[in-house]
């Protein structure tokens, strides 16, 4: 498989348009789900905890996740999760109360783990593992696009349709979605098994009892990289109303941090593939470390903005760098539920991350809560450093 001829174009269809456009959708309606909520009815303490729905139904959902995409396939997961997110969008759109606007929002969690865990398993099987890292950074870095779009065509369809007009976008984007996935081919090659296993493996619990090793060394730096990711969205907007800057100027470092994140997601794919992934886990760790820890020493604009360019430069180099490694670990046999554990860990990370921090800010202070997320992300890099291979060798077993 790996001798013969590719081109990450060949994915352009098949995995990353629907890709974008299910970025797009969530990128849509992901700012104005509080709005929703206070729109329902909901207090901001219960607004806030509507939001975290969406990572609650991707928790919940990664075994599931993994059972569907072993029984059913990549292509069939992917137009069922988009079509699920569909149906989603809708109680959003109609003046649904608050319990059945949350229930929608648990939905779209609960797609994203399907789609995400589904087309993760199809890059693996489908790209050589010369490409592996280019194309899934390049996923990584597709979603990314989709999701910064996102707002402004909600924005767009808001002038018309008011807050519904998000949703509105979300819902025609999952669908355009789930229309594309109809139409991906289904692999007609895949790496082989051994002798004597069967391409689904044992059950998820067997699974994780052989992986062991991989799960708590490299997965606990799994846990750490989505923890400081999720806590970083939080930071920089937290931060900047603590030293007295308005909302615009807060919307425009996060927006200048998230266009350096989203603009090197290939080059960083191509270290990984030809120098090996320590390359790009280690120093993406080690940047995110030292941005965090310089942000609470920021008193202005200028530096603010500065620390979050950096932080932004720290994420975007570790683009696909979760799933890289992902598919790198994962066995040929149940790679669909290995990968199903592998997400466990990283949601288990992004619902970990700003709890964290919230508890730290109501006991000490909000730097403090700042540099505790700077230490885990310099144990990650640790943790990254110490147990992958320093070259681009792969451990025995792997396809």
């Amino acid at each position: 498989m790996s001798e013969q001829p590719f081109s990450l174009r060949t994915m352009a269809v098949k995995v990353y348009s629907p890709s974008l456009l299910y970025g797009l959708g969530l990128g849509a309606v992901t700012p104005i789900i509080a709005l929703s909520a206070l729109g329902r009815g909901a207090s901001v303490a219960t607004a806030a905890l509507v939001v975290t729905l969406v990572g609650v139904g991707s928790l919940i959902s990664n075994i599931p996740a993994a059972v569907l995409t072993t029984r059913f396939g990549e292509r069939i997961a992917m137009v069922a999760a988009a079509g699920w997110a569909s149906l989603g969008m809708v109680l959003g759109i109609i003046p649904s109360n608050l319990g059945l606007f949350a229930v929608g929002v648990t939905m779209l969690g609960m797609a994203g783990a399907v789609f995400n865990l589904a087309r993760q398993t199809y890059l693996a099987e489908a790209v050589p593992l010369q490409f592996r890292a280019r194309a899934m950074s390049s996923l990584g870095g597709v979603m990314r696009i989709g999701v910064f779009i996102g707002p402004f065509a909600a924005t767009l369809a808001m002038n018309w349709l008011g807050i519904a007009g998000a949703y509105w976008v979300g819902m025609v984007a999952m669908a355009v979605s789930m229309v594309v996935c109809l139409w991906i081919p289904d692999l007609t090659a895949r790496a082989p098994v051994e002798a004597g296993q069967n391409r689904a493996g044992g059950s998820m619990w067997s699974i994780a009892k052989d992986q062991w090793r991989i799960l708590l060394g490299i997965g606990l730096g799994i846990v750490c990289i989505s923890a400081v990711r999720s806590t970083r969205q939080v930071v920089l907007p937290l931060w900047g109303e603590n030293i007295g800057l308005d909302a615009a100027t807060i919307s425009l470092i996060y927006g200048f941090s998230g266009a350096i994140d989203m603009l090197i997601f290939y080059p960083a794919g191509k270290v990984m593939d030809t120098r090996g992934r320590v390359w790009v886990a280690v120093p993406c760790m080690a940047v995110m470390s030292v941005a965090l820890f310089l942000l609470p020493l920021t008193h202005g604009f200028a530096t603010m903005l500065a620390v979050a360019m950096l932080l932004g430069f720290g994420n975007g180099i570790g683009s696909g760098i979760v799933m890289t490694l992902g598919a790198d670990y994962s066995p040929v046999a149940g790679r669909p539920k290995f990968l199903g554990l592998w997400r466990l860990l990283s949601d288990t990370g992004s619902m970990a991350g700003p709890v964290l921090l919230a508890t730290l800010v109501a006991v000490a202070t909000l730097g403090a809560g700042v540099w505790m997320i700077s230490g885990i992300s310099l144990l990650g890099a640790g943790l990254f450093g110490y147990f992958i291979p320093r070259t681009n060798r792969r451990r025995m077993g792997a396809p």
